[in-house]
Formats: C-alpha cells, structure tokens, sequence
C-alpha cells in the first residue's frame, strides 16, 4: 500500500508534510518514488537525504554518490579556475608572489575532496587487499593518492610542481560513472517495483474476537495463513492468491500476466496476489499461505536473478583479475623508462596516465547492467528470468520443443465421451473421481471437475507415475486410472470394445478395477488462441519447431499440423520426452523446452533453458529457466522474450568491445607519454557513460520490438 494516493492536486500537497524534514511541502514540493513507495518532499535535497536513510538497495548509494559528487564538482570546479590560471601565466611577473598561496588554496580545497569522494575508492582498495585480491578500486586509490601525496610533498618543499587538479578531476570523473552505474540499478529495480514490492506487502485481515465481532488488522502478508479473509479497497494491490466471498470489482493483473487489463471479479472469482483493484472494496480468502504466492515466489525468483552473474560476467570477472596485476607492472614499467628519460614528473605522469586509463569501470559494467535491465524488462510483462546466463543461452537458441496438453492447448480438458464395459458409467466415475482428486495432471482435473456432483471418497495408499497413470485402493477395491499402456503394464484385462475406442485420437484415460478395465473416458482439448502466432513468429526467428507429447499419434499429428510445427513425436512417458530432447539437441544445438506438467519436470530440466507457462505445475516452475506470465497471450510473450535476450547479448558484446579496445588503445597512448591523467580520466569516464547509454538503448529497443 503506497503511503501517498496515486494523484493528489497542488491544493492538497500543500498540506502534507515532507517525509524527511516534516516542513510543509508548499508551492514547490515534489513527489518521488524511494523504497517502491511513493513520498512527497518539499526540496530535492531532502529527496536525496531521504533516499540515504530510507532507500532501499542501490537507492543510498546512488544518492550518496550524487551528492557526493556535488560537493566535488564544486571544489573541483575552482580548482580547475586556479590552475588554469596557473597555466596560463596569470601569477607571473609581479604577481609571482601569489603563486605560492594558490598552491596552499588548492592543496586547502583538494584535500576535503579527496577525504570525501576517494573515502568509497579507498575503503574498496583496502578491503579487497585484506582478502588478497586486486580490484579496480586499487587503481583509483593508488593513482589519486600517487597525484595528490606528489603535490603535497613538492607544496612543502616550495616546488611548482603540484597537481592537485588532476588528482581532484580523477576522483570526480569515476565518482560521476559509479554514480552511473548505481543509477542504472536503482532504474532496473524501480521497473521491477509491482514485484518486488511482495516482499514488504501489507493486507488488511478481517478477523473475529471470542464473540464473533469482526476487527480489522493489518498484518505482513507472509505471516497470513490459508483460510484468512483479506479486504482489499479500491486502488490497493490484491496481496494473496485466493477466491471472492464478497464484493464486486475489476482488478488490472498486469503485474501477474504482462497485460494491462481489467478483468471483472464477483463472489466465487478467483483473484492473483499482485493485481491492483479497481473501483469496488473486495473481500478475499486466501487459498494459499501469504508467503506461498505467485506474487511472491515471482519476487523471490527474480531477486535471485538479479544477484546471479551471466556466463560473460564471469569470464569477465576473471579477465580483470589478471588485467589489474598487469596494468600496475605496465605503470611501474612506464615510470621507470620515462624516468630514465626525461625525470622523475614525466615519469609520475605518465604512470599515472596509464593507471587511470586502465581502470576497467566499463568491462565490470558491461554484463550485469546489461543483464539487470533486460531482466527488468522481462520482469515488468510478467515473466521471470533466472539470472543473465539463461538469457545468453535464449539468444543463441536453435530449436523450441514444446509439451501439448496445457501449453500450446488450453490444457482445460472437456469429456468427449464415455464408454464403459462390465460397469455401469456411474460406477466407472465414481472410481475415476477418488483417484484424479490425488492428481494435478489437466485429465485428473477434468475427472474432478465433471464427477465433483458426486460422492466425496477418495482414494487411499495412492501411487502416481508421472505422465502414466496412477492406482489405489477405492472402498477397499484396488483401482487404476491411466493410458492404455499404464494398464497393460499392472497386467489388467483390456476389453476389445474399449480398446478400439481409439479412432479420432483424442486424449483418452481408462479406468479398471480389479484386475479389469471398465471404462475409457474421451476428452477434446482447444489449440490456445496464441499458440500459432508465437510459433510462426519463432520460425520467422529461424528456429526449429517440435511437438512432444504423451497423447494418441492421431491427435498429435492433427495438432502439429494446425499449428505448422514441423516434427512431432506421441505416446511419450517423461523418460523418453528427455530421450526425444537429447536427440534433438544434438541434431539442432541448443534446444528449449516449453511445458506445464508434473510429468514435465525432468524434460524441462533436461533443456538448454527450460520454460513453464504461467499454470505450470510447482515442479515445472521449479525446473524451468523460464516462467511465461499468464493469461491469453502468454505464450505471445516468448518470441518478445527472445528477441530482448538477442538484443541484451548484442548489447552487451558490443559493450565489451568498446571497453577491450578502448583499453587497449588507451594504454598504448598513456604508456607513450600521449596522455595526461586529466584527459586519461576523461576518456575512462565516456567510456562508461557509453556503456550505459548503450544498455539502456537496448532494453527501450527490445520493448518497442513488439
């Protein structure tokens, strides 16, 4: 719940108060955003103190860095008005005398900025030496103190020589790209904000005292447990999975399925933990533990991919541990031989030249802010990512398998015909109903559904073979429900009217007991409306297409026609789904599997990158790389996923392109004597606003590709 309303006009700012300071927010108040939530401040300098404090994640530090980087453009920014008046003669002549105090005035004004913006560089040296390793704050904090510890020396020996302003300029130029890069963070985590807000949620929870009163109470949502009735008012975000029991609504589930649509919602409706009410207040019981929702697995999985590093960041990791130890000898070389040559300052600068030029700030930001954002963008339409690696393999995908009941059909299974033999078809769902009530499989929830009128047993000591069939015993009668091949594996009599009910090959369960089937229930299953638009976009992409399923060859075959795809495979158990993937990868190269089932799982997990759609199981959403939103257009939103998993890895190959040649370029000048560590600053600086730009201008082109 936002602690400030979606819109408030300038009558009624005026009379809130500022969430840092509690002033008045008056004529010039502003309203930002820190933490995911919404606050009203009356100046921006309170928004940053705020943001210090408050923020959450990379929030303080992007702020400290601004402000930090402030009060350094200030003391640089005379600084570099006495030296240039150094340079240019201004203090010669009769004005000799005034040499010496502008040194002392620049070495009063340098050493505060270096306390304040090298304090985070140094702080970041020393602790990556304590653990043995070289980093690029080591860099910043050799090169700064190199500069300004020179300049210091030669101001109490009475030298001209000083350089505080190259000293100052480093310092103010990698303060200005951390800054950069802490900001394009905390913009990926804002987009992410309907999310990641799960994690802090607050409900309303309506409960009664030992006299039946009701009371309202807010608690966390991860603290609410099944059962719990939750009142959600207008404009709120709905925080549990759970079902209507009273009120009248819409709620806009963009932040569970990737569309921003409201969807009408009334007693006995089921409603999504995320999606936001609209105009009716609704009461909501929760079917799920608050902690157990989509919403809030969803934010759990996608702070886990955002903590983990691509398969580039890690070979870029281990690159600049080796360039850090190498750029430290180059320096030490440098100054050696120009020192050798042309004294003991061209040496200085020179070393440091090539120091600050080297700093790899690019390289280390090139994956993960490329990565960081491509995932936000996924993450913002309703799918999750985990982590950067699985967009790399997504990009270089060469083939997509995808499951049939429940992923490129409807999965909502409708009862064509029931035949029975030896039983009657009361007697042969009265047994079918005990057992598919132990399964979550589309058939077992079609049996449930169209035999719920029936009488409530259940089955006992059930066992369940995953994409076969299941057995347990049923008022003491031992029973089976399954394929054709799951019965014939107990050893139980197939009657030959059954066994030719087979004709149209459409998706069959039998049904037996005692030794005998009795029955054979026929269902009709619908293609997805969004089905043939995606693989007709993924083939555009020029990607193979194939069909693995465990229904009847006839239905297999008439679907992979109607949906163009061009190789199917039928009558698969789990185990031969993961043989049929195995052969395809090495046939195509890297393969994706898209699924939904329990029986899905090991194929899912078998893949090059595993994809559930938005109803999948808990065991395929567990094995899958990736979780399609739901919703009508879910599986449109797999051809977008894969051209911003195409555009991310452009991206982010170009970027570190840019950064090795700019380096390699860069320290050839620096170790020539062509650079000054003020230019060399400089040039380290654009090489990561570059970077930046770039990544962000990737993600915005894979969102308007669609």
């Amino acid at each position: 719940m936002n602690a400030v309303p979606a819109a408030v006009d300038a009558s009624a700012a005026q009379m809130l108060e500022c969430a840092h300071c509690a002033l008045p927010i008056g004529r010039l108040g502003q309203r930002r955003e820190v933490g995911g939530e919404a606050r009203w401040f009356c100046c921006y300098g309170c928004c940053l103190a705020y943001q210090v404090h408050h923020g959450e994640r990379d929030e303080p530090q992007a702020a400290a860095a601004l402000i930090r980087l402030g009060v350094g453009a200030f003391l640089t920014m005379n600084i570099m008005a006495f030296s240039l008046l150094l340079y240019s003669g201004a203090f010669d002549g009769d004005e000799a005398w005034l040499r010496q105090p502008v040194h002392w005035l620049l070495a009063l004004l340098a050493t505060p900025l270096v306390a304040l913006l090298g304090a985070p560089f140094f702080a970041g040296a020393a602790q990556a030496l304590a653990q043995g390793r070289l980093t690029t704050d080591v860099l910043v904090g050799i090169g700064v103190l190199a500069a300004y510890g020179y300049s210091l020396i030669e101001l109490l020996r009475g030298s001209d020589r000083v350089y505080f302003d190259t000293a100052a300029m480093v310092l103010v130029l990698f303060t200005l790209g951390r800054y950069l890069e802490a900001q394009a963070r905390v913009r990926a985590a804002r987009s992410l904000a309907p999310l990641l807000a799960a994690e802090r949620a607050e409900a309303r929870v309506l409960l009664r005292d030992a006299n039946g009163a009701q009371r309202e109470v807010i608690m966390r949502v991860r603290d609410i447990a099944p059962g719990v009735c939750v009142r959600v008012l207008p404009g709120e975000r709905v925080a549990v999975d759970g079902v209507v029991v009273d009120g009248a609504s819409e709620c806009n589930e963009e932040a569970v399925t990737g569309q921003p649509q409201f969807i009408a919602k009334s007693a006995g409706m089921p409603v999504h933990a995320g999606s936001i009410n609209g105009s009716g207040p609704l009461e909501i019981r929760a079917a799920v533990a608050g902690a157990h929702s989509r919403w809030q697995q969803v934010a759990r999985m996608v702070r886990e991919a955002l903590a983990r590093k691509s398969m580039i960041g890690v070979t870029v990791d281990r690159i600049v541990a080796v360039f850090i130890p190498g750029v430290l000898l180059l320096a030490l070389a440098t100054a050696g031989y120009w020192n050798e040559r042309a004294g003991i300052e061209a040496a200085l600068m020179t070393g440091l030249a090539v120091l600050v030029v080297a700093c790899p700030c690019s390289l280390g930001l090139a994956a993960p802010l490329a990565n960081a954002l491509a995932i936000a963008a996924a993450a913002s339409r309703g799918i999750v990512v985990r982590g950067g690696g699985v967009l790399e393999k997504l990009a270089r995908l060469d083939a997509i398998a995808f499951d049939k009941t429940g992923t490129v059909t409807d999965g909502e299974l409708r009862p064509h015909s029931i035949r029975v033999d030896g039983a009657s078809t009361e007697e042969v769902m009265h047994y079918a109903r005990a057992l598919a009530c132990a399964s979550d499989h589309p058939v077992a929830r079609a049996i449930a559904q169209i035999a719920a009128d029936r009488a409530g047993t259940r089955a006992r000591r059930v066992e369940v073979r995953a994409g076969a069939g299941m057995r347990g015993d049923v008022d003491g009668t031992r029973c089976a429900l399954g394929t054709a091949a799951w019965m014939a594996a107990q050893g139980w009599t197939m009657p030959r009217a059954l066994a030719g009910h087979t004709e149209d090959g459409g998706t069959r369960a039998f049904v037996g007991w005692d030794g005998c089937v009795r029955g054979c229930v026929l269902f009709a299953d619908t293609t997805r409306a969004d089905a043939p638009h995606a693989i007709r976009a993924l083939q555009r992409r020029g990607l193979h297409t194939l069909l693995a399923s465990g229904d009847a060859a006839p239905a297999v075959a008439r679907l992979a026609a109607a949906l163009g795809v061009e190789r199917w495979h039928a009558e698969l158990m789990p185990e031969d789904k993961v043989r049929v993937l195995r052969e395809a990868i090495r046939s195509h190269g890297a393969v994706a599997m898209v699924g939904d089932g329990i029986n899905d799982g090991p194929v899912l997990a078998a893949a090059t990158v595993g994809i559930a759609v938005g109803g999948a199981s808990d065991l395929a959403k567990e094995s899958a790389d990736v979780i399609l939103p739901r919703g009508a257009n879910g599986m449109l939103a797999l051809p977008w996923l894969l051209e911003l998993a195409a555009n991310a890895r452009h991206s982010l190959q170009m970027n570190l392109v840019w950064a090795f040649g700019y380096n390699a370029i860069a320290l050839a000048l620096a170790a020539a004597g062509l650079l000054q560590p003020v230019l060399a600053a400089a040039l380290m600086a654009a090489s990561s606003v570059i970077v930046v730009l770039r990544s962000w201008r990737a993600g915005a082109a894979a969102d308007r590709s669609v």
